[in-house]
């Protein structure tokens, strides 16, 4: 098995911000994935602003990136800036379970950085059916108040609490919703790990994935992601909470 070090760095707003970055120094050998353009889907009005990528979209981009069968891939972005986790979450959906995030992202990287492209070894990526690990904004809505199921929010606490609104278009969280923002996803409480269910969510999708690593961590692989999360949500009009 060989290993292949994949840069997961992006800026919400920006799509080519990630790209310019592996251009200007990665890990050396790092091939380069894009949030937005590879690691999601098109924004669309039923979806949120990063759907996930279908098998053959992401089949096509992980096998360019040099990931295949027995490739182990360490992703790494800014430091947990959800882009590296929303890989290793992908893969996991896909049936590639082999692969890591690196901790603190390239600032924990310690050797030399290489500049411009990279010669990246082509391989075959073959996905699996994807995992019964998301859920839909129908099914969540009618289980939300459902004994034994938690929702985490990983946004910010301001804008889980409605305080302030930089993207979507109404402010607030699903109702119920606890807050485990991801910045501090090191530990989670014991309520929401001893759930029966566990669905986490965020503005659109990425950063959900830092929580959705943690928890795995600490024993809840099981744990669900609402895809479309809150730019999903506040389009189709559901009931929100402020406060």
């Amino acid at each position: 098995m060989r290993y292949q070090f994949i840069d997961c760095r992006w800026e919400l707003g920006n799509p080519d911000r990630g790209r310019g970055f592996w251009l200007a120094g990665h890990i050396p050998g790092a091939s380069f994935l894009n949030v937005e353009r590879e690691l999601s889907s098109p924004p669309s009005p039923v979806g949120g602003r990063h759907p996930l990528p279908g098998p053959e979209q992401f089949a096509e981009a992980a096998g360019r990136a040099g990931i295949g069968e027995d490739v182990f891939v360490v992703a790494y972005d800014q430091g947990m800036s959800g882009g590296a986790a929303r890989l290793w979450w992908l893969l996991r959906h896909f049936g590639h379970p082999q692969a890591a995030v690196l901790a603190g992202g390239l600032a924990a990287w310690r050797g030399p950085l290489e500049e411009g492209e990279a010669v990246v070894v082509r391989e075959e990526f073959a996905p699996s059916a994807p995992r019964a690990d998301t859920i839909e904004a129908e099914e969540l809505e009618r289980r939300l108040g459902e004994p034994g199921v938690v929702v985490v929010d990983a946004r910010a606490p301001e804008r889980y609490r409605g305080e302030v609104e930089p993207i979507d278009p109404v402010a607030g969280r699903i109702p119920g919703a606890v807050n485990v923002p991801y910045v501090t996803a090191t530990s989670f409480p014991a309520d929401v790990l001893e759930a029966e269910e566990i669905v986490v969510y965020c503005g659109s999708g990425i950063t959900a994935c830092v929580d959705l690593l943690a928890l795995a961590a600490a024993g809840r692989e099981d744990a669900k992601l609402y895809a479309g999360s809150w730019s999903d949500w506040s389009s189709r009009g559901l009931p929100a909470e402020q406060g």
